[in-house]
């Protein structure tokens, strides 16, 4: 288990250094939008819906070595098949817990198209160049070899650490604008289960948290630290992911820099928008700009008008 003592002192020194690090290979305006915009609960929940798609694939591929082509092919509509998804190397009980979020996302995608309608699945870029594009971003400089999140169960769980985190904040962000009760219920019951795997995927890096991740001399605290600082930085506006370990100022009631569970100085949850929801996937800093996750952007109303306008 992590011991906070070793990283309390240069946490900081470690933070203001990955900083100065990350923002050579990110460079993001500084004027963006962080306030709501005007949607129905249809568009507000099908914005969700891309990263339910990003999920399904990422999780079924990586535990079965199929995705929903084979699991669910009607849920697709006849969407292109993901770039890049392969089996990862896991040990037995990461690949079963993997195994059961892939399901459960076929669910959240049938409810979600059941309730309040679909759309193609949007082209998806889970290719391990893309991994390692994003892990590059996030220290500041090109790791060698590339970092590949299929090569073994460390590396797969630090990449899950890129991916339900975003749709959990999300839907904290779109539940109090939705207007209907069947879309609260319906995004209520989406939530709880994000929040069971995000959960799940830092307690399982939490416990290696000391670790080395080889070869690169960077335990898996600081990928954690370095993943969320750049999933702030791209989102621009301010900080609502944090890694493994904290300083005390940010743990809950400034008493543990534990942190297994990223939440506010009231220990609630974040809340992302749309649009900051778009910044993280598509790598860019911009809604208006595809990229990372979604080559061509994601589907749905707010995502294609966003991008209708760049």
């Amino acid at each position: 288990m992590y011991s906070k003592e070793k990283m309390a002192t240069p946490y900081l020194v470690f933070a203001l250094f990955t900083t100065i690090l990350n923002v050579q290979m990110v460079m993001c305006a500084p004027a963006a939008s962080c306030g709501p915009i005007i949607a129905d609960d249809r568009d507000r929940i099908q914005v969700a819906l891309n990263l339910e798609f990003l999920e399904a694939e990422f999780f079924l591929n990586s535990a079965l070595g199929k995705g929903l082509d084979s699991i669910a092919p009607m849920l697709t509509a006849g969407g292109p098949r993901p770039v890049g998804a392969k089996k990862a190397n896991l040990d037995a009980l990461t690949n079963r817990i993997i195994e059961e979020f892939g399901y459960e996302e076929v669910g959240h995608l049938r409810a979600i198209i059941t309730r309040i309608g679909g759309f193609p699945r949007p082209l998806l870029n889970l290719s391990t160049e893309n991994f390692a594009n994003m892990f590059d971003a996030a220290v500041g400089y090109k790791l060698d070899p590339p970092f590949d999140p299929y090569l073994n169960t460390v590396n797969y769980l630090l990449a899950c650490y890129l991916i339900p985190y975003v749709g959990l904040v999300g839907y904290v962000g779109t539940i109090p604008n939705l207007v209907t009760y069947t879309s609260r219920e319906l995004v209520a019951g989406l939530l709880g289960v994000e929040s069971g795997q995000d959960a799940v995927i830092r307690a399982l890096l939490y416990e290696k948290a000391n670790e080395m991740v080889l070869p690169y001399n960077i335990t898996v605290a600081k990928f954690s630290g370095y993943i969320s600082q750049l999933w702030n930085r791209l989102a621009m506006c301010g900080i609502k992911d944090e890694g493994l370990i904290v300083p005390l100022q940010l743990g809950a009631e400034n008493k543990t820099e534990t942190n297994v569970l990223s939440a506010d100085a009231n220990s609630l949850s974040y809340a992302r928008t749309p649009q900051e929801v778009l910044r993280i996937v598509y790598g860019t800093c911009s809604e208006y700009n595809p990229g990372g996750f979604f080559p061509n952007g994601g589907n749905g109303r707010i995502a294609k008008g966003f991008l209708a306008k760049a």
